[in-house]
């Protein structure tokens, strides 16, 4: 009897084959990763409490429960890994073989919003399961997610009052934009053969209003370009549409409420409660992420911008009221986002720099005066994107503007003023009247705001920064990092400072004095001229280092004692040029760029430099070569005539010594030998003798000289 319970509590956490079309794209994929999170039937019950899954500010998958809906799908990109949230993806060479897996899953989904191609294979794969009814031995359920641009053509319901928004009962009056035509012919074939055999077959449209959220779709070249720092974000037309949008959570969580409930009502509009416009989203995505600026562009200018295709840019000049009644009456939808977009666009801003990993990355380089901060943060700068704090341009910055500012007090723009001008110019006062009275210098409360207020600025909180030498001091760093909303309530270590500009990484850059003093002299006059890099302004600037930075109270020991650590660089170890080893160092410390990675422009850049640099190698080995080969030609060539000469040289020599060797002997045989021998010789060839040897031999004999 005992196994009775257990088998009851078996069948009722059963898990489910839910099949979604395309799980590596945004849809596909962020829905699938919802609802594999999701137990079956959870949603029939009332929620009670918030579930991290469906929380905007962390990408973290969950830990599946027991008996949630296993992912069954297929991929755009076939060559893409399966998602680690999916059991099993289906690659198949024909469509016979993707209707075996299909026939196996309780629930289909297909979304057509993101892929045209796909409205012919989910019109297919719903007609395959009409027309197998009674073969299939369990009941199935197919969801089509469809756009709100099938209703974009649409009438208003009262001509007199055009903001009366449409619902799921006005379904049957939709009218859509010409290019979605197939779109709502492929709404009206899942409708009508769901008709058939509700028990077996059951059918349903989810009209989805424009999805936002995570890593961000259609949405995402406003995000981008403000996360970017572009200097205006772009509104298509006036901007006074309206345009409907869910999340994408929220999405999920329709189709989550539909496979556990199967509800009675066949044509679903899954949108959220906002009523936005086109350029109250834009507004509102510059101002939490950007300049706050606005350019209102034309539809052919638009077209020309390569971040936004024909189907996106008709999808964002919809202007359409609507309201989806059904899902906030019947559906318990763990709302993300029930406001809209433009409510809670913080939350969706956090993640959407969680879920692409664009987190800032702050950074501080400290160390002794001629160290070389500033070469190594530039260069830090240029390889992790980040912008370069140095004191001067803050102060320089923070003066300009607040002079720009004063001076609109005087000129026709002083009505429209809310008294920053008057402010700016009172501010500016005080910091020259503080100069005045502390020999020219402005006071450490006027730099700790400035600095303050460039920290917080956008482009900082965005990519994230590099402070150069700032603090100097403990005090200026428990002014500059101080959490001002909690100073009066008592805070923990990590609540005491300000998170948003207190830096992840502090390096101290370490040296001798001599060392020091020897880089300061060996630097070009030009470097050196106008600056205080001379070895008076190094003493001097050493001295004050060392005066405000004792060994018990340091602007290393404030960050040690938050327990941000600083790693220390000695740099008189590095010989490399431009302190490339202590940047490496820094490399490592610091760890990946947390960015969008090189443009296309810039890998183009990097592809054209580097076939420059082959090339260039190649050209430099080819001339190295010739010039080698010539070198070796020119060798051998002189190698060559140097032997030639040698033995005309060694001929010369031996031939002179031989002659001179001969005259002697030539000498004697002229006076002894040659007449007689000569005498001999003709008269052997006189007489002619058979033996003329014999002769001239007998003839020898008797006629020399000696013998005589």
């Amino acid at each position: 009897m005992g196994s009775i319970p257990d088998q009851t509590v078996a069948e009722k956490i059963k898990s489910k084959r839910i099949f979604i079309n395309h799980v590596d794209q945004y849809q596909g994929k962020n829905m699938a990763m919802f609802l594999s999170t999701c137990v079956v039937g959870a949603s029939l019950e009332e929620a009670e409490e918030e579930d991290d899954a469906r929380s905007t500010s962390s990408s973290v998958i969950p830990v599946p429960k027991e008996g949630c809906y296993e992912i069954i799908g297929t991929l755009k990109n076939r060559e893409a890994k399966k998602p680690d949230w999916v059991k099993e993806v289906i690659l198949f060479e024909n469509k016979n073989q993707l209707y075996e897996h299909l026939v196996e899953c309780e629930v289909i989904v297909y979304d057509i919003t993101e892929d045209p191609d796909q409205i012919d294979e989910a019109v297919w794969a719903v007609s395959e399961l009409h027309s197998d009814l009674e073969k299939l031995d369990k009941p199935k359920m197919f969801i089509l997610i469809s756009s709100i641009m099938t209703w974009a053509k649409s009438k208003p319901l009262d001509p007199d009052d055009p903001e009366i928004p449409f619902t799921e009962d006005d379904y049957r009056r939709r009218k859509p934009h010409p290019n979605f035509k197939e779109h709502t012919s492929a709404e009206k074939t899942v409708i009508k053969l769901g008709k058939t055999n509700k028990a077996k077959l059951v059918t349903y449209v989810v009209c989805s209003g424009l999805t936002y959220g995570a890593e961000e779709n259609i949405f995402h070249y406003l995000f981008k370009s403000a996360w970017h720092n572009k200097s205006q974000l772009q509104c298509f037309g006036n901007g006074q549409n309206i345009v409907p949008t869910i999340h994408i959570k929220d999405l999920a969580g329709v189709i989550q409420n539909i496979a556990d409930s199967r509800p009675k009502v066949r044509y679903i509009i899954a949108k959220d409660d906002g009523q936005n416009s086109l350029e109250e989203i834009v507004k509102t995505v510059s101002t939490e992420l950007g300049s706050g600026k606005v350019e209102y562009i034309t539809k052919e200018e638009a077209l020309l911008n390569k971040d936004i295709d024909q189907a996106d840019f008709d999808q964002l000049l919809v202007n359409l009221r609507m309201d989806a009644v059904y899902v906030k009456e019947n559906m318990r939808v763990n709302w993300v986002s029930e406001t809209g977009m433009v409510e809670n666009i913080k939350n969706i801003i956090k993640e959407y720099k969680s879920t692409r990993k664009l987190q800032p990355i702050r950074i501080a380089i400290l160390g002794f005066p001629a160290s070389g901060k500033s070469t190594v943060a530039k260069q830090l700068c240029d390889y992790f994107k980040l912008h370069h704090i140095k004191i001067k341009d803050v102060i320089d910055d923070a003066l300009e503007s607040l002079q720009a500012k004063a001076r609109r007090a005087d000129s026709e723009e002083a009505e429209d003023d809310d008294g920053s001008a008057v402010e700016a110019q009172e501010l500016l006062d005080q910091i020259a009247e503080s100069k005045e009275n502390n020999a020219g210098r402005i006071d450490d409360q006027y730099i700790i705001r400035f600095f303050r207020e460039k920290l917080h600025s956008m482009p900082c909180q965005n990519q994230g920064f590099i402070l150069d030498g700032f603090p100097k001091t403990q005090e200026q760093a428990k002014e500059l990092f101080a959490n001002e909303e909690d100073e009066e309530e008592e805070t923990s270590k990590e609540t005491s400072y300000d998170q948003t500009i207190m830096p992840e990484y502090v390096v101290c850059l370490e040296a001798t004095d001599e060392f020091l003093k020897q880089r300061v002299m060996n630097l070009p006059e030009s470097v050196v001229s106008g600056t205080h890099n001379t070895e008076a302004g190094l003493l001097r600037r050493l001295s004050e280092y060392k005066t405000l930075n004792t060994e018990d109270d340091t602007v290393l020991n404030y960050f040690d004692e938050l327990e941000i650590h600083p790693h220390k660089i000695d740099v008189t170890k590095d010989t490399s040029e431009m302190m490339q080893g202590t940047v490496e160092k820094c490399k490592k410390i610091i760890g990946k760029p947390r960015n969008y990675g090189p443009t296309p422009e810039e890998l183009e850049e990097m592809k054209r430099k580097e076939e420059e640099e082959r090339l260039k190698k190649e050209e430099d080995e080819r001339l190295e070569k010739e010039r080698r080969e010539a070198e070796e030609a020119a060798e051998k060539k002189r190698r060559q005539e140097e032997w030639v000469e040698r033995l005309t040289e060694v001929r010369r020599e031996e031939y002179e010594m031989l002659e001179a060797k001969s005259v002697p002997l030539r000498n004697f045989l002229m006076k002894h030998v040659m007449p007689t021998l000569t005498q001999g010789l003709i008269d052997c060839c006189k007489v002619r003798p058979d033996d003329p040897i014999d002769y001239l031999a007998e003839f020898l004999f008797q006629n020399n000289p000696q013998v005589d």
